[in-house]
């Protein structure tokens, strides 16, 4: 959508038009489920922050200035909520941090890399959905999360070595 058709709906949604208000969750939901649920990796978890986010959104639709896509409001929502959904995200910090790259045969399969995301700590997995998914920098990952830029760093590191290892094992059993 763009920035008018964005104004449009948040002014429909705000006089209270109930197919607006269903027309912006539909437009959203199927993304922000899939946002929440490789953040939570419950699928639970996941409806439920679908849910409250949706609340939130439509409670604080009158804050939404256009300073940005409907669509990155709603997403930051989301990724805040089903933060608060994931009850214990242990972060480690390390002082040194090496880049990680992965190469995978052709038959390796988009389903196998979400099973093997899913099998990653609250931690990892949060910072490397954030990062390598959904696009945020670090810093942003930071303040998300609540964590210092390094400690994002190093998540993401060790997220795609202990990825890494997973997708091997399970890739080399497979076979």
């Amino acid at each position: 959508m763009n920035t008018t058709k964005d104004e449009i709906l948040k002014k429909e949604c705000l006089r209270g038009d109930r197919k607006s208000q269903k027309k912006l969750f539909d437009t959203y939901k199927n993304a922000m489920f899939t946002l929440c649920l490789r953040i939570t990796a419950n699928e639970e978890d996941a409806k439920d922050a679908l849910q409250e986010g949706f609340i939130a959104v439509f409670n604080g639709l009158h804050s939404f200035k256009s300073q940005s896509t409907i669509g990155a409001w709603i997403k930051t929502i989301m990724v805040r909520t089903a933060l608060r959904k994931v009850r214990k995200i242990w972060f480690e910090d390390v002082e040194e941090i090496k880049n990680t790259s992965v190469e995978f045969d052709s038959d390796f399969t988009g389903e196998m890399l979400h099973k093997a995301i899913m099998q990653l700590d609250n931690g990892f997995r949060t910072v490397f959905v954030l990062y390598e998914v959904e696009g945020y920098s670090h810093r942003e990952i930071a303040e998300i999360t609540g964590i210092s830029v390094g400690t994002s760093k190093s998540q993401l590191h060790y997220a795609k070595k202990k990825l890494k290892s997973i997708i091997v094992n399970r890739y080399d059993y497979e076979r």
